[in-house]
């Protein structure tokens, strides 16, 4: 399904240039999605509409009556992940400052650099809250799927 199809997601960017293992990218984007979903909970104040199901196989809002949101979207879809890539931490910068100027949620993941990166603290990846496509796509549409 096209990237412009969904009705909301969360865009993933991840840096490339770094060569990360794969169990590394999987960790950094957790952080960052985990992080972003989070901090537009709070920001909505719907961290308290968060509920499982009875088999406890799905979470779900419990928002009925409530203003559809591109969160809720989001929640009622799917939860749809789009993971792009950047070559450069000047990239990964610009795309997080682009998105803060435009009013979103940008959870930037900055890792310790204990187990990869030399012990330098690194910029590794950034996932933004749960946004409609046409407010997220003229920031990433244009990047490369990772």
């Amino acid at each position: 399904m096209p990237r412009s199809s969904y009705k909301s997601k969360q865009m993933i960017v991840m840096r490339r240039d770094l060569k990360m293992r794969k169990g590394k990218i999987a960790a950094q984007a957790g952080h960052a999605c985990v992080e972003a979903v989070l901090m537009a909970l709070a920001k909505e104040g719907r961290l308290d509409q968060v509920r499982m199901t009875p088999d406890q196989s799905w979470v779900y809002l419990a928002d009925e009556g409530a203003e559809s949101t591109a969160l809720s979207d989001w929640f009622e879809a799917g939860v749809a992940k789009v993971c792009v890539y950047v070559d450069s931490e000047e990239e990964l910068l610009r795309i997080a400052d682009e998105g803060r100027e435009r009013g979103f949620l940008v959870s930037l993941i900055r890792d310790a650099g204990l187990t990869e990166f030399h012990g330098e603290p690194t910029y590794t990846c950034l996932a933004f809250e749960p946004l409609h496509a046409d407010e997220i796509d003229p920031i990433t549409g244009n990047l490369p799927l990772y």
